[in-house]
């Protein structure tokens, strides 16, 4: 498909830049196949079923976001996928300015030599020492906002708490499985109240998630790999609640790749532990989930499409329409949405 087919105009002001106080009083719109109701994330105990199963991303969000130099050259890293104990491919700002073998001082005592790059530009970063890289980057460096909102406010230390789930265990991501930042303890007792169950999995976002599509045709976008795990016993419970009627939600489209790609064909979940890079467009034929809460993507993004896929083009465009003129607030800090497409 034509990528400009997921293009819709977006009001500049629709960009959340902080988010709800508290977390759960959040807008929700509820599009249950063709049909939209205004709600908020506080409703979802009622609209969900007992033996239903939200399934949350729990990785941790690291402050993957490095300002350093190379001689007198700034340089910018965002790490966005580990490939050993020491070595983390990173985006790299200024990139032209640092050659193999070069070392970068990010501060703080934090040193990297660049190894090599890859055929997508990124450069794969070697830190110096013996301290575990995660204890370097909480010495150096920040939380790695989404572009849309760092180019309009810096970071600070109220998004170390706000970009972080109250899920979060799982230390790897460079991105936050945002759906989830509206969940509390309120909430999740309502939920658990209700008889809804939930389970964990982990997909380490990685910062290709906010990459532009930069190909004309959905068939020429390649996705970046990202590491994920569904152990055996989460696999069981999972096959089990769906086997006796209960709906997968999956919260999170980072949870929605992760538990698709360890489906097999008759949409049993196998264990999964490895990389994922499926890319989901219209056409795809999901497999496990059912559902799926998730806030509001860019235009032409590789989210927009997945949610076009899981709904049909025209729902989603109409549901987005809907939202800008309702003033829903978009992106990883804004409100929700929760999609039950219709099964035939």
């Amino acid at each position: 498909m034509r990528v400009d087919e997921f293009d819709f105009d977006l009001p500049n002001d629709r960009i959340a830049l902080r988010p709800a106080r508290p977390r759960d009083s959040a807008r929700l719109l509820l599009v249950d196949g063709e049909r939209m109701s205004d709600r908020g994330v506080l409703d979802l105990p009622d609209i969900l079923r007992p033996g239903d199963v939200l399934l949350f991303n729990d990785t941790r969000v690291i402050p993957a976001q490095l300002e350093g130099k190379r001689g007198e050259a700034g340089i910018g890293a965002t790490l966005h996928k580990r490939e050993s104990l020491r070595e983390w491919w990173a985006f790299v700002r200024n990139a032209k300015r640092v050659r193999d073998g070069d070392v970068i001082d990010f501060g703080q005592g934090v040193h990297a030599t660049a190894v090599q790059r890859d055929e997508a530009g990124a450069i794969l970063l070697a830190f110096h020492g013996a301290e575990p890289v995660e204890t370097l980057l909480e010495k150096a460096g920040q939380m790695p906002l989404p572009p849309y909102i760092a180019s309009k406010r810096g970071t600070d230390d109220a998004d170390r708490d706000d970009y972080q789930t109250m899920f979060a265990r799982e230390a790897g991501a460079v991105a936050a499985p945002t759906a989830a930042l509206h969940f509390t303890d309120r909430l999740i007792a309502a939920l658990d109240a209700r008889g809804v169950k939930r389970e964990t999995l982990t997909l380490h976002v990685g910062a290709g998630t906010f990459l532009p599509v930069k190909v004309d045709d959905t068939a020429d976008h390649r996705m970046h790999a990202e590491w994920g795990r569904i152990d055996q016993a989460t696999a069981e419970r999972l096959n089990a609640a769906r086997a006796s009627g209960g709906r997968l939600i999956a919260v999170g489209t980072t949870s929605l790749r992760l538990l698709e790609s360890a489906a097999r064909e008759d949409g049993t979940i196998a264990p999964f532990e490895g990389d994922t890079a499926i890319f989901i467009t219209p056409g795809y034929r999901f497999k496990a989930v059912d559902g799926l809460m998730t806030n509001f993507h860019l235009p032409k993004s590789t989210l927009f499409m997945l949610v076009s896929a899981l709904m049909g083009l025209d729902v989603m465009k109409a549901a987005y329409a809907h939202a800008i003129a309702n003033d829903y607030r978009f992106y990883s800090y804004g409100d929700s949405s929760l999609l039950l497409p219709e099964r035939g």
